[in-house]
């Protein structure tokens, strides 16, 4: 028998991945009070096939993301899930999509759900690829919102556990046309 292309766990990991995204994005949406209930439906019917214990699970760790103080801004009223980009960057175009953008009177912030991926021990492991993103997203946001501090972040879904990036991790990838703004 051959190994799976997709791991020993058959695509799980990515599944799960997947899943605990599409939560992260409807669900602060939902009433606090109605959010264990809709979870439990909406994976009832997305992903019957999975032991209910497994759907327990995700459904904890999306609500226990979105109800954490320290993440609260980022899953608040204030805060808007799939919101398109595109811009300029010195000479390089960027369009994407921002997971989760939340924006205050003084600060913005940007996070990305890194979904097929195991998450790094730590910044210096993020992959250049994510870092590079999130630096153009930071300098087309800083233009959006003159004055706000543009902050970054990356949702690793392995955990699941948010890793605020550093101006300093950052700043590599910002084209010389286009230095970082800082609020």
């Amino acid at each position: 028998s051959l190994p799976s292309p997709l791991g020993p766990d058959g695509g799980l990991r990515f599944r799960r991945g997947t899943l605990l995204h599409r939560l992260l994005q409807h669900l602060p949406n939902v009433a606090p009070e109605r959010r264990i209930a809709a979870a439990r439906r909406w994976l009832e019917r997305t992903a019957p096939d999975l032991d209910l214990e497994t759907r327990e699970q995700l459904a904890a760790e999306a609500l226990g993301l979105i109800a954490d103080p320290a993440f609260a801004h980022l899953f608040g009223p204030e805060s808007r899930a799939e919101v398109p980009i595109a811009g300029a960057v010195g000479s390089v175009a960027v369009t994407g999509q921002v997971d989760r953008l939340a924006v205050s009177t003084d600060s913005v912030f940007v996070l990305d759900y890194k979904t097929h991926r195991q998450a790094p021990a730590n910044e210096s492991q993020v992959p250049e690829v994510y870092l590079r993103q999130m630096a153009l997203y930071r300098a087309l946001l800083a233009r959006a919102f003159p004055g706000r501090t543009v902050r970054c972040g990356l949702l690793w879904t392995e955990g699941p556990r948010i890793m605020e990036l550093s101006d300093a991790a950052l700043d590599r990838f910002v084209p010389e046309s286009n230095p970082p703004a800082r609020g």
